[in-house]
């Protein structure tokens, strides 16, 4: 079955909800980033480059909106109406989530210069939320199988 208009919005609006999460998220972690760096460039203590991961984290999202673009756009059983809800919920979510992993990585790159410890725990915390993402994705691919 070809996808119509509002097929075709469904499945452009989760790859477009998904990229608009992460550039919210990238609005708000990056500028985290630099702060961090600056508040060591003011204290003459050495800048962690390794902080620079917390900047990309929400990046992974627009990954995921891509696959279900992929997948939606070769679905041959989902109408437009099926597509419609699957597309723009999952691309919610995916964008919801990457705002929310932005305000966890710039609170963990904030903590992480300040303390120089607990790199890894602050990235758990970001990849828990990741999660979401991906049951978002998986759900979504069984729901439209």
């Amino acid at each position: 079955m070809e996808a119509g208009l509002l097929g075709w919005i469904g499945i452009g609006g989760c790859f477009g909800l998904s990229c608009l999460g992460a550039a919210i998220g990238m609005a708000a972690n990056g500028p985290a980033v630099i702060g961090a760096w600056k508040k060591c460039y003011v204290q003459n203590k050495p800048a962690p480059f390794i902080i620079l991961v917390f900047a990309g984290t929400t990046l992974t999202n627009i990954l995921y909106g891509y696959i279900l673009l992929m997948f939606l756009s070769a679905s041959t059983t989902l109408g437009d109406p099926q597509l419609l809800v699957l597309g723009l919920g999952a691309g919610l979510c995916i964008g919801a989530v990457a705002i929310t992993q932005a305000m966890c990585s710039a609170a963990g790159a904030e903590a992480y210069v300040e303390t120089g410890k607990g790199f890894a725990n602050y990235l758990m915390v970001v990849g828990i939320a990741e999660t979401v993402s991906l049951f978002s994705v998986v759900f979504t691919i069984i729901l439209a199988a």
